[in-house]
């Protein structure tokens, strides 16, 4: 894989699936059992015979079609549908409605159909393999003009940020994938407000037990565990550079600064690594709206190259300001005044012109001047909550240490203190230190990449009653 597939999404093929009609059921448990296909669906087309079974076993009088269904599995040979209604088997009516389902889609001509869909490239030529053997084959086509293929994210392996970046939203497919610069930000984000090395330990204790699928009741949340990982190791190497381990105990030394002691120098960091955040999420705008619309839509697009140029412009004449260099101040000035211009053109042409389509461009410029200055400054809430979480570790260790010098009584009181302190602190902060952290991301990062939705890959998967080949061993794709 090279580097520029690395950063984008699994490239799609569109495809044919043509089989020999007397084939096709075969050919569609083959794909099913493989899950790497998404294959067109007939519109508007009426219950087939397993679905109004369905309905009528489940009792059901809405129009909600058979993907509604919690699970399905696939018979190999075609069922008696009434001997599968009469044994009220679910499943099997499940899976046979999603089959004849697909099924209408096929265009037919002779003895020959064929379906439409969309596979992963990679994938081909293993689908292709189990298509052969039913007597079909799996045909790359051009893709549609104007249609877009579907999205579908590099899993990743054992580790995978990818959940963070659906749960905003699905990239284009012409997009990058941001999946793990997001995920470092977001672990690195959290470290910087939950800083204390006992409080990170615990976190890689939590990821660890969920790794491993301890407790069970918790098992769904599974793959939660590298951001579980991250934020803990992220906290581990803040808190170390804050001198904590559970709170200011004084076992660490301070490696860079004590967040109580210097707040305005922390503050300070929090706003500068807040804004190489944005520099870099605004390059990466930038990319996606190259590869959107070309060069002509990206150079003028406020989360595009004119956006890039006033930020870069913007940050680099505070820079001089405030170092009192006066010719990176003025080429930063001027740099920020090329790109405002720019964006102020692309505004200005989607009006109707006129005085009017100069008010309606002003106004909207003089959004993305504060909205660049406030998601900016946005990011100080990283030193704040911080500052918050140090607070709190300080007046649980100060209380703890003033209550054990009062004799036996005193340090059982220190030890229960102690513990239910560090308790609810930890679930306290961990809790806002996590909801603010994917609102930055989501408000001040995310809002610059992503301008077009996308449309994510729904492969077809439903497993068969017995499998079809036991040489195969079937391994799905992700959903997506």
């Amino acid at each position: 894989m090279s580097w520029s597939e690395a950063w984008t999404p699994v490239r799609m093929r569109r495809v044919a699936v043509i089989v020999p009609q007397v084939a096709l059921r075969d050919a569609l448990v083959r794909i099913a059992e493989e899950g790497c296909v998404e294959l067109d669906r007939a519109e508007e087309a009426a219950p087939g015979a397993a679905a109004v079974r369905l309905r009528r076993l489940q009792g059901r009088v809405t129009t909600a079609g058979p993907e509604s269904t919690t699970s399905a599995v696939l018979a190999i040979a075609a069922p008696d549908l009434d001997l599968l209604e009469e044994r009220r088997d679910v499943e099997l009516l499940a899976g046979e409605a999603q089959l004849q389902e697909r099924a209408e889609g096929a265009v037919r001509h002779g003895e020959v159909a064929a379906l439409a869909g969309w596979c992963p490239a990679a994938e081909m030529p293993r689908v292709a393999g189990r298509l052969a053997a039913a007597g079909g084959a799996l045909v790359p086509l051009p893709s549609p003009r104007g249609t877009d293929p579907p999205t579908l994210l590099r899993p990743g392996g054992a580790v995978s940020f990818a959940p963070l970046v659906t749960t905003y939203g699905t990239p284009a497919y012409a997009d990058l994938d941001p999946s793990w610069p997001a995920g470092l930000a977001y672990v690195a984000m959290f470290g910087i407000m939950f800083g204390d090395v006992g409080h990170g330990a615990l976190l890689v204790l939590g990821a660890l037990a969920l790794r491993l699928g301890w407790p069970r009741r918790f098992a769904r949340l599974g793959r939660l565990w590298p951001f579980l990982a991250g934020a803990g190791v992220a906290s581990m190497l803040a808190g170390a550079a804050y001198g904590e381990f559970f709170g200011p105990t004084g076992l660490l030394p301070v490696l860079w600064l004590s967040p109580l002691d210097s707040p305005a120098r922390l503050l300070a960091a929090a706003v500068v690594f807040g804004a190489g955040l944005l520099a870099v999420a605004h390059a990466a705008g930038a990319v996606n709206r190259v590869r959107e619309g070309g060069w002509g839509t990206a150079l003028y697009a406020a989360s595009g190259c004119a956006g890039l140029m006033f930020y870069l412009g913007l940050a680099l004449a505070v820079a001089g300001l405030l170092l009192h260099r006066p010719p990176a101040a003025v080429a930063g000035a001027t740099l920020a005044v090329v790109g405002l211009t720019l964006v102020a053109l692309a505004m200005f042409r989607a009006t109707a012109g006129g005085g009017a389509g100069c008010a309606e461009t002003a106004v909207q410029l003089f959004d993305v001047v504060v909205r660049t200055g406030t998601n900016t400054l946005s990011f100080a809430r990283l030193a704040a909550f911080g500052l918050t979480h140090a607070a709190l570790a300080d007046l649980v260790w100060r209380g703890t240490t003033g209550l054990a010098g009062h004799g036996g009584a005193g340090v059982a009181g220190a030890v229960l203190l102690f513990a239910a302190g560090t308790a609810l602190s930890f679930g306290l902060e961990a809790l806002v230190a996590g909801v603010q952290a994917l609102r930055l991301e989501f408000y001040e990062l995310f809002s610059r990449l992503f301008e077009a939705e996308g449309r994510p890959f729904r492969p077809w998967h439903v497993p068969s009653a017995e499998p079809a080949d036991s040489t195969t061993k079937v391994i799905p794709c992700s959903p997506g």
